[in-house]
Formats: C-alpha cells, structure tokens, sequence
C-alpha cells in the first residue's frame, strides 16, 4: 500500500508559525538544550541494514527518508504543493528543482536519505513507512482530521528505534499527556493510572517531556507494561537531556518514535507537529493537568479532529494546572475519569469493559424492611429501655415492635437486659441517608 503524502484539497498555508498556545519554555528552548545519545550504548550496529530500510521498495524508503530531512513536519505549505504526488514524485520533482519548489529546495543540499537509514541503523533505529508490517495505518486519519495549529497531514514516514512492532503496540494504545510542570498530585495520579494500564495490556503513549509525560513513562514501565514515546527530535537524540535514562529504559522493551530523521533538534513547532501523531496513533487521550495554554490541550485537539476518545482527570478547583481539563469536560465534552477502569471503557467498543456504578459498603442494615428501620433506628444506644417505649418513638403498636424487636435480636443488631433494649455494640451507627 502506497500513502500519499497529501491532507485534503482544501488545506491552505497561512504564513508564519503559530505564536499561540500549545507550547511551553521547553520547547522554546529546545534546539539549544537537545543533546544526543551515545549511539554505542544502544546497538552498536553499523551499515544499511533490512531492520533500517524495513523491506519494500527501497527507492520509495529513500525518497521518504529524504523528504522527511525536507520538509518540516505537518507543513502546510508543502501539502498544499505536493497535492496528489506521491512521495517519489514529490522527490524526484525536488531534485529537478521543478517551479513551485524553491521552499524547500535550500535543505536539498543536506538530504542524504542512505546515510540516515545508515544512522539510524547505528543507533538501532530503522525507518517504518506505509505498507511496512509495521506501519500503523490509523496515523492515517490525519489525511482527513484538517489542521490545527498549522499543522496536518500523513508523516512521510516513522524513525523508530526499540525492539517493540509500532503497528502492533499502537494497535491498543492510550496517551497520557499533561504539564510539564505538574504537582505531585498529577505526577501520582499520571504514574498509578499509566500502571495500571499496562497491567491490563495497554500501551502508553507519551511525549518524552518533564512532568506527566516523564512519570507516565515511568508508571508503564513499574507495571511491567510498554510503552512508546513520541518525539519531536530524532530518535537519537535525548531531549530533554535528563530523561537520557528514561529513553534508555523505554528503548529496552518499548520504542522511541519521531518523524524526523536522525540528528534533529526539537522546535516550537515540532512540538505541535508532534502532538498529532500521538493522538492519532492512538484510541484515547487522558490529559492529567493541564493549564489553559497547555500543550497538552493541542494534543486533546488533535484527539477530537481524529475522532478519538477524549479524556480528563479532574483536579483541585484551586490548582491552575487543572484549569485545561476542566475546560475540556465542561466546554469540549471530554469524558471525565477518575480510576483505570473508566480508561478502558471510554476506549473500548460500545456496550464492553462497562464500569459499574459507584456503590457505598454494604451492612447488615440495608435490606432490612421498613418496620425493621423504623424500630431499630428508635432503639437507643447506651440506656436500654422498655418496648413500649420503643414502640411509641417509632410509631408503630406494640406488637408489631416486639415482633421486630425479636427479628433484630436474631441479627444481633439489638439486645434485651433487666432494663428493656438497647443498640447492640457491633451494631453500624445511623447515617443520614441524604449524604
């Protein structure tokens, strides 16, 4: 199968990037803190090898791998351009220098697709394009989502580096997303809720970053799960550069993602660009905090334009870092989850994995009759008291109460001395039923 590189007729290029929300000081500052791996440490293999180029039709790989060294990702402009090309006409196009290519004939000179395949070999790294066994076709969708943030569009193709099948570990997957600079309670709720996924055979899907992006990651791997972060640098390069560890671990069982080539520095943009791919990939996004300008809402916007589920943990009323999810429950219609179970329902077909309504513990009291309730609740609990007294609180005759009396005696609810009844002590104290 063969995917054009084209969104829809319809997608116009508006100019200069966007400068408003969806993107934190990380980003802002991500060319100049990016740092790369060291390659040795993670495969140590060297030359084009058939886990770099996947099989296929090598020169389609080629050109794949060459356009995604030249164009940005999700570029507007380039999908309104390469309207109804395929990939290896749009690369032959670029290297006739063909009229209405001039904007991206400048990085022409910098694409060398067969010495990414070979470092992406070297870091253990190998490009999945369309029509790959691991091509995971529900990227697909974005052909259809429009754009957000100026950004849209199929990926060229996928660098992925980790032992994992993308196709396969997408296919039941979940991101998790929220702020870089969460609180210790978005960080415990990402962790325990990412567990617990994992320990139910779903995949979590992530971004890489600080905060819920790094403890969901983390909750993955304490639950014996996969998990798979989604990058807007390459695959070979850890960015931010304390989470170096972090990548190391995910590599080891799960995969590292990105549409760029090896060597790339993450930007603003690619950070947008970025967001649509995991939601996407992807049958749900659970956003645990997010402020309003929080990058984590592009991603739940990228999730509604794909038709995935949209998912929000509530947080404290007090807390700007819940702002965004509440707004997403209250204005976007995004499902409200609090525990695991609600995760898998929300992602699941409709009818299946049906959560049960909450229910209060049961005791003893709850299926007893009406002249039992209104008997036992007219029982004192310290000073025992006649029957007839009894019988007067609760309003009923005096044989009925004795009868009920006898009844709650046999639960062990109540006891009968020299002095009349009284509550007995293992009996449940009375609650307001309207609480």
């Amino acid at each position: 199968m063969t995917t054009k590189s084209t969104l829809t007729a319809d997608v116009h290029d508006h100019g200069a990037a966007d400068r408003s929300a969806g993107a934190g000081p990380d980003a802002r500052n991500a060319p100049a803190a990016a740092a790369q791996v060291d390659e040795a440490g993670v495969g140590g293999r060297s030359g084009l090898t058939d886990a770099a180029v996947g099989g296929g039709d090598h020169a389609e790989r080629l050109a794949r791998a060459g356009l995604s060294r030249v164009v940005e990702p999700g570029d507007l402009a380039a999908l309104k351009a390469f309207a109804g090309l395929e990939a290896l006409e749009i690369w032959e196009s670029l290297q006739r220098k063909a009229s209405g290519m001039e904007r991206w004939i400048t990085r022409l000179a910098e694409a060398e697709p067969e010495r990414d395949l070979e470092r992406a070999a070297a870091a253990g790294a190998r490009f999945v394009i369309p029509g790959d066994d691991e091509w995971p076709e529900q990227v697909e969708v974005l052909a259809d989502a429009g754009q957000l943030t100026r950004r849209a569009g199929v990926p060229f193709g996928l660098w992925v580096r980790g032992p994992a099948n993308l196709r396969q570990v997408l296919a039941r997957s979940v991101a998790v997303v929220g702020a870089r600079a969460c609180s210790s309670y978005g960080e415990h709720v990402a962790a325990e809720l990412s567990a617990g996924l994992a320990e139910n055979g779903i995949t979590v899907v992530s971004g890489g970053a600080y905060g819920i992006d790094a403890a969901a990651h983390r909750g993955a791997l304490s639950g014996s799960g996969v998990t798979v972060a989604v990058l807007a640098c390459g695959v070979d390069v850890s960015y931010p550069k304390t989470n170096s560890a972090l990548f190391s671990r995910i590599v080891a069982d799960g995969l590292v993602v990105s549409e760029l080539p090896p060597g790339c520095s993450p930007t603003r943009l690619r950070f947008l660009a970025r967001n649509r791919l995991i939601a996407a990939s992807t049958l749900g996004t659970v956003v645990i905090e997010a402020a309003v300008r929080s990058g984590a809402l592009n991603s739940a916007g990228w999730a509604e334009q794909c038709g995935r589920a949209v998912l929000a943990v509530p947080g404290p009323i007090t807390s700007r870092m819940s702002e965004g999810a509440h707004l997403l429950v209250r204005e976007r219609d995004a499902v409200l989850v609090t525990n695991v179970a609600e995760i898998v329902e929300a992602i699941s077909p409709l009818g299946t994995h049906t959560t049960p309504y909450p229910q209060a513990p049961q005791n003893p009291i709850d299926h007893l009759d009406h002249d039992l309730r209104r008997t036992l609740d007219a029982v004192p609990l310290v000073r025992s008291v006649p029957a007839a007294r009894i019988a007067t609180t609760a309003g009923l005759d005096l044989e009925t109460t004795q009868e009920c009396l006898e009844t709650l005696a046999e639960l062990s609810l109540v006891q009968y001395d020299d002095s009349g009844w009284r509550l007995s002590p293992a009996t449940p104290a009375p609650t307001d039923p309207s609480h």
